[in-house]
């Protein structure tokens, strides 16, 4: 219950709001028992905007107020009456424009914020009665807080050894601080609505709890949560307890932190980028002491970091690591970790026991991608030696210097827009147990929005968007973290996103220790849920984040280059590098020849796109021959071109989501196709990406003909169906070759509507390759990557450039089905998708001395080899299933 100093203020307030002309008024509760009410207390269709203005969806026209009390039995009041949305109100709150407006009463406007911290409803005389409702208040906490609380120094802050502990609770009537057992008062700044205590330096390395007494409008009553802090710096196993730590003690360095030499930053639009999760990275590899661990990074003989050190020598600039945070979906303690009981490699490679066996343990077992945030700022404790403590803080610093000692940067997935969990009961809740209703967005009946799969955050108030910033600097900071991929990132405003930036920007290696403009940024901005076409804020999406160096995942090609779309009823939908009228499969939804052809000629439009960066306003011939810009060309009824320089839009094929390349190639190019023949499909696919102006990201181990069984959402689908196998022959199957093909079906959950098309493809051995064929995969793509970084004309800066150097001289009516040649610089690329090999002809190029680039000439592939130009006519000719680059001598 609040506390008696609390009722005191609130008294205080009431009595100089009166003295201005204010009612404040205890109801009669028989007034209300002889009008029948209407509308539902449960919900929140009243929005407290800022101290000013209220919005109530479903209000009549006529006087309202704000009703305020700690019960109905003692109750204040803001009076309302009918108004307008100021220019400025309806430009910050769009989706509000249509509703009931009512301005507050001026003389009450002092009681807001003793008002928003007790019992607050929304109440209407209506002609049957009286309608009543919840009131959402995260726009008047911005107004009254936001721009004072936004500096703040929030979670344990260290002066002299001595820490200070805060947390931002403006709605709470009392917070303490549960200090190892003890409760400790702590002091509220009224300016701010920040509650702080300052401690010993015996307090250092304690477990604590925030002790917050809050008025809970989903219960309808006020409650004392015991919450760890969101700005919690380290934790106790299975985040139970912050930990008083300063991340800046001495003691969590590892030898030669300070001092940590990163290898040489490249521009974003020239990054080459592998896709991993943590735990698939090592937790099958033999040879790894650490299997599963952040200090696997550190096994610098074992097979999977042979494998990156092989990556980055060929051109790899950075390491994208899934989720590392602090999650909820794991347990921490190896102990509490179960496993299936199954014996998985005996078991058919078709069979359904698989699946059985992994889903009986997956929500207790060690794994899960980690997309459930509970801690922002904290490594993962499952993947550290010791959960409890801060061995996860030095071991996750190890892991970075690991990576970078053999030339990687790093990347971190994080996932701002949604929390694990939300409400006042749910122990996974954090954020909503301290301020409710403010840091998760609502919708307009005040219920958690959960387009994102959870409950979404609101980075667009103000609180949202300064955690989402400080976590971010203290990753950067404090961990030396060299890029950040945001999930979902349309689901952020713009403006955040570039305060993100701006704040990096910021950071010095003299002041900071780490130089914040080299930090690359990219994320998903898609554009769905809620907030889509920019309907509460400007997005940052494709379009919106195009120009401000922020980089954005292209479907564009992605789409074409694997057929179709990830949400096909039929898998088996064919695009350029899986067979699309050049080497047809069975499936109807293909359509006939002529539409195929037509489809497949638009793809290469698409891939075009994507070779130049995705540019809006490249120009070219498309394969109808007009002349025409990239934001002409057609995405779904989307311009298919949206960057405005190379960089803003990130080329890849594949990614954790949806099925592995090869997955995707297993269902949609014909069964017959052999595993040599799909292997250089594979090759062909991922050179679209890593041969295309801008960043290019590839899922790690696609490069070894990666698969999960055709899971096409492994999420939660353990280690069978996820461990990355860096060595061929060294699989669960012991000495037999083993991509994760073969592995039964994938879980029903999300693939049962896809078993009988897959059933028969993992059941026929002939589509599982052998060693050799894998070995010889990742070896020409390691080629492809090397050209890339030694050419200089994958690198341009500007569209004028791109313009300029880049061109596909045969794009046109005439050109080949399933073939793409683009002319760059001194060099000519041709991508041959067909099963035959095929001739390309380009007169103007007659008598230019060209010749198969170095590195494939005498590279991996000996198939490859075999391209051959002809100078007298300018014909350069291709081996099926091949890409081909030429250098000019």
């Amino acid at each position: 219950m609040p506390s008696t100093a609390h009722r005191a203020r609130r008294r205080i307030a009431a009595l100089l709001a009166l003295f201005a002309g204010a009612a404040v008024l205890a109801l009669p509760p028989q007034s209300r028992a002889q009008a029948a009410p209407s509308g539902d207390p449960a919900k929140a269709e009243a929005q407290w905007i800022d101290r000013t203005t209220v919005v109530w969806k479903g209000a009549q026209q006529g006087a309202a107020q704000l009703e305020f009390g700690e019960d109905a039995q003692h109750t204040g009041r803001l009076r309302l009456t009918p108004t307008t949305l100021t220019p400025a109100e309806r430009a910050a709150y769009p989706h509000l424009t249509g509703y009931p407006a009512f301005a507050v009463d001026p003389r009450d406007r002092a009681l807001a914020p003793t008002a928003l911290r007790e019992r607050l409803v929304a109440t209407q005389r209506t002609p049957d009665g009286y309608r009543t409702t919840g009131v959402q208040i995260p726009g008047v906490l911005d107004d009254l807080y936001g721009a004072r609380a936004r500096h703040a120094a929030l979670g344990p802050v260290f002066h002299d050894g001595r820490p200070t502990l805060s947390v931002w609770a403006p709605t709470a009537a009392t917070v303490a601080l549960e200090l190892a057992g003890r409760r400790v008062p702590m002091r509220r700044d009224d300016t701010t609505g920040v509650w702080s205590v300052r401690g010993d330096r015996d307090w250092t390395g304690k477990p604590y709890r925030y002790l917050v007494t809050v008025w809970t409008p989903s219960t309808a009553r006020t409650v004392t949560n015991a919450v760890t802090d969101p700005y919690s710096t380290a934790l106790t196993t299975d985040s139970a307890r912050s930990l008083v730590v300063d991340l800046a003690a001495p003691g969590l360095a590892p030898k030669g932190w300070a001092t940590l030499r990163k290898p040489a930053p490249v521009p974003l639009r020239r990054a080459r980028i592998q896709e991993l999760h943590l735990r698939d990275f090592s937790i099958a590899d033999r040879t790894s002491h650490h299997p599963g661990r952040y200090l696997a990074f550190t096994d610098t003989a074992s097979a999977g970091m042979r494998h990156l050190r092989a990556l980055a020598a060929a051109g790899t600039s950075h390491v994208h690591l899934l989720p590392a945070f602090d999650f909820s979906s794991v347990p921490e303690r190896r102990a509490d970790q179960r496993r299936p009981d199954c014996d998985l490699p005996a078991l058919p490679p078709d069979s359904t026991r698989q699946q059985e066996c992994v889903t009986k343990t997956a929500d207790r077992d060690a794994y899960n991608w980690g997309y459930d945030p509970l801690h922002y700022t904290v490594p993962e404790g499952s993947y550290a030696s010791d959960p409890s403590g801060t061995a996860r803080t030095v071991e996750f610093r190890r892991m970075v210097q690991g990576l970078n000692g053999i030339g990687l940067r790093t990347v971190m997935d994080v996932v701002y827009n949604h929390t694990a969990a939300s409400g006042p009961n749910d122990p996974h809740s954090v954020l909503d147990r301290i301020v409710p209703g403010y840091y998760q967005r609502l919708l307009d009946d005040g219920s958690v929005a959960t387009s994102t799969c959870c409950s979404n955050t609101a980075p667009e108030h103000t609180m949202m968007g300064k955690l989402v910033v400080d976590s971010v600097v203290t990753w950067a900071k404090q961990y030396k973290v060299d890029g950040f991929r945001f999930d979902l990132m349309g689901h952020h405003p713009k403006a955040g996103i570039l305060a993100v930036r701006k704040a990096l920007d910021a950071l010095t290696p003299a002041r900071d220790g780490v130089d914040g403009k080299s930090v690359i940024l990219y994320g998903e901005g898609w554009n769905f849920g809620e907030i889509a076409d920019d309907a509460r804020f400007v997005q940052a999406t494709q379009r919106n984040m195009a120009g401000t160096g922020i980089a954005t995942f292209s479907d564009r090609a992605r789409d074409a280059v694997r057929g179709g779309s990830p949400f096909d009823a039929d898998p088996r939908v064919q695009g350029f590098a899986s067979g699309l009228f050049v080497d047809p499969n069975s499936s109807a939804a293909n359509g006939d020849a002529a539409a195929q052809r037509d489809r497949l000629l638009h793809y290469q439009d698409l891939i075009k796109l994507g070779l130049t960066g995705n540019l809006a306003d490249y120009t070219f011939t498309d394969t109808t021959g007009h002349r025409v810009k990239g934001s002409q060309v057609d995405y779904n009824g989307a311009p298919a071109g949206y960057a405005a320089a190379p960089g803003d839009a990130l080329a890849y094929v594949d990614a954790h989501d949806n099925e592995t390349l090869y997955d995707a190639l297993a269902y949609k190019l014909p069964p017959r196709t052999s595993a040599a023949d799909r292997a250089r499909m594979q090759v062909l696919a991922l050179a679209t990406a890593a041969l295309s102006q801008g960043p290019a990201l590839s899922q790690a181990g696609s490069d070894l003909l990666r698969s999960k069984s055709l899971d096409r959402n492994s999420f939660n689908s353990g280690d069978w169906f996820n461990a990355l196998h860096w060595t061929c022959a060294d699989g669960p199957r012991g000495g037999t070759a083993d991509n994760g093909f073969g592995h039964g079906l994938p879980p029903a959950a999300d693939n049962k509507d896809k078993w009988p098309y897959a059933k028969p493809l993992l059941a026929d051995p002939a589509l599982r390759p052998d060693c050799a064929t894998v070995t010889a995969t990742s070896a020409a793509y390691r080629d492809l990557l090397r050209i890339h970084a030694t050419e200089p004309a994958f690198g341009l800066a500007t569209t004028a450039a791109v313009q300029s150097a880049l061109s596909f001289p045969l794009s046109g009516p005439q050109e080949t089905p399933g073939v793409i040649t683009m002319r760059l610089a001194n060099l000519v690329v041709v991508f041959n998708a067909t099963p035959q090999r095929q001739s390309q002809t380009v007169p103007a190029l007659a008598g230019r001395p060209y010749a198969l680039h170095p590195l494939q000439a005498h590279g991996a592939d000996r198939t490859t080899a075999t391209a051959a130009y002809d100078a007298a006519s300018g014909t350069f000719t291709v081996p099926a299933r091949t890409v081909a680059v030429y250098r000019q001598g």
